[in-house]
């Protein structure tokens, strides 16, 4: 039987992921700068609608992906490449079925895209064509070998996916700024995003051919076997429309109801935040397939053991991810778009709030999608997602966009997580471990919420110049919080264990550390 190499694989998936999240970061924020600055706020607005409309579209994608994915661990872990074969054909026959899908509904409902804009759209744009040509870049994406991308996610392969990404990502950067310096023609603009979404496909699809030339589109799955991949399909359908929704609702409802500035204005600070997540969000990808490895091959509880493990350093890192948006977002924000464009304080609070409890969720979600307790966990991701869009409608109208900020949290803490916590330990964990799990976590909380009190009270009184203020601040940020979190928690087990993964995943560069604390493995 083939032993995945978890920890070595997690390490080099996090390496190149976090390299193409910082690039994905730094780049299409100077890109988001030249829109702002070279067409109008606007145009960013647009830009967010039809990526939301594009989004609930890829329902029809039903989490294929993850089912077969999750399907592929058995045989991949048992060399069976005959089986890996036959599934890649389904998953090819699939994809090419949901493309078509999404071009059908998609051009239905192309009449309907002005209905979804409050207000005025930007002058001489021809709203329903803008809606094609994106709308081609999303069917192009499942059209153009895009079964293949399961090869590599399956065996751990994920930098190369990164590394395809950060050569295509410069060209249609590239020619994206030229378009917008040169031409100021978003039709242009979009236009280089479908071709540079075909070209990536194609690139990924190379690499893995030349990496697993052993595996091609041929045979056919036995049918209990397309069976349980189909039953797993119908179990993701309404985790998949409840992540639609979450992902989509809140920009869809503030550009019906709030206009496409306000979209605009929200979407800034969302960048911001959803910039950080992605860098955390490399962690959960890389790990995936590595829980679900040990989830088969490992006790429940030295599993348990991990989810203590994986909790401490989310928390850790979130948390102080949660300081620096709270202590750095407004002065930043300033520097960036102006004062003309900016949310009040109490907005970024609901943010930050919004931001730590997303991470959690999406910590326990991957040890959900790692063990495919998707049967288990099908009614709540769409229960959620419904409770976040009715509050989303009815706050919205009252106190505007702290009502979609506020919905969210409510949702996800009061219904979504509570849920998801039942289903975990009683499928994956036995139920006596989640009140001392339930303990850990409120602890974390605790400090969490100190470290932000002392340091945003501290940061309050640094008040120069823009930059400066962002300096100070930052080098406040990066110490204080830090240090409360070492001095709450450096007896506790779950940071041993975490330096001495450290350890092992820079192979051993933490061993003196480690000895001077008196730590072994």
């Amino acid at each position: 039987m083939a032993k995945i190499e978890r920890t070595k694989n997690a390490t080099r998936n996090i390496i190149f992921g976090v390299i193409l999240k910082a690039y994905q970061i730094i780049v299409p924020f100077l890109m988001r700068t030249a829109m702002i600055y070279l067409m109008g706020v606007q145009y960013l607005g647009l830009n967010s609608l039809f990526t939301s409309i594009l989004q609930v579209l890829n329902l029809a994608e039903l989490g294929v992906g993850s089912a077969m994915i999750y399907s592929m661990y058995k045989p991949i872990a048992e060399d069976d490449n005959a089986t890996i074969c036959a599934l890649m054909k389904l998953y090819k026959t699939y994809y090419r079925i949901i493309g078509l899908v999404i071009a059908v509904i998609g051009c239905a409902l192309t009449p309907f895209i002005p209905k979804l804009i409050s207000g005025d759209v930007p002058d001489n744009l021809n709203i329903y064509l803008l809606y094609l040509l994106n709308l081609g870049a999303t069917v192009l994406s499942y059209w153009l070998y895009a079964y293949k991308n399961c090869i590599l996610q399956a065996h751990q392969r994920v930098d190369i996916v990164s590394k395809v990404s950060l050569v295509t990502s410069t060209i249609q950067y590239a020619l994206q700024l030229l378009v917008l310096w040169l031409f100021k023609d978003y039709y242009l603009y979009v236009i280089v995003l479908l071709a540079t979404q075909a070209l990536t496909n194609i690139a990924t699809a190379m690499c893995a051919d030349r990496i697993y030339p052993q595996f091609k589109p041929k045979g056919q799955i036995a049918t209990e076997e397309k069976k349980a991949i189909n039953n797993r399909i119908k179990d993701l359908f309404t985790s998949k429309i409840g992540g639609i929704i979450y992902d989509s609702a809140d920009t869809i409802v503030i550009s019906s109801f709030l206009g496409l500035t306000a979209l605009a204005i929200y979407q800034n600070y969302f960048y911001i935040l959803n910039a950080i997540t992605g860098l955390i969000t490399v962690v959960f990808s890389a790990c995936t397939a590595g829980i679900g490895n040990s989830i088969v091959v490992e006790t429940k509880g030295k599993n348990y053991k991990d989810l203590n493990k994986f909790t401490f350093i989310i928390c850790w890192g979130a948390g102080f991810c949660a300081v620096c948006l709270l202590c750095l977002y407004q002065p930043f924000m300033e520097l960036w778009v102006g004062k003309d464009l900016m949310l009040s304080s109490s907005a970024v609070v609901c943010f930050v709030v919004y931001f730590f409890v997303r991470q959690l969720n999406s910590l326990f979600n991957t040890y959900k999608d790692a063990s495919g307790m998707w049967h288990e966990d099908r009614f709540r991701p769409l229960v959620a997602a419904l409770t976040n869009l009715a509050l989303n409608l009815i706050l919205v109208q009252f106190i505007g966009l702290y009502g979609i900020l506020i919905s969210t949290v409510l949702a996800i803490v009061c219904v979504g997580m509570p849920w998801l916590l039942h289903n975990l330990f009683t499928v994956i964990f036995e139920k006596r471990y989640l009140v001392g799990y339930l303990k850990n976590l409120l602890y974390y909380c605790f400090i969490i919420l100190i470290s932000c009190t002392i340091t945003y009270f501290i940061c309050t009184k640094v008040n120069a110049g823009l930059i400066t203020t962002l300096v100070i601040r930052g080098a406040i940020c990066v110490v204080l919080p830090n240090l409360i979190y070492l001095f709450s928690y450096y007896k506790r087990i779950e940071f041993t264990d975490s330096l001495l993964l450290v350890n092992k995943m820079t192979k051993g560069k933490l061993r003196s550390v480690l000895t001077k604390l008196g730590m072994r493995e």
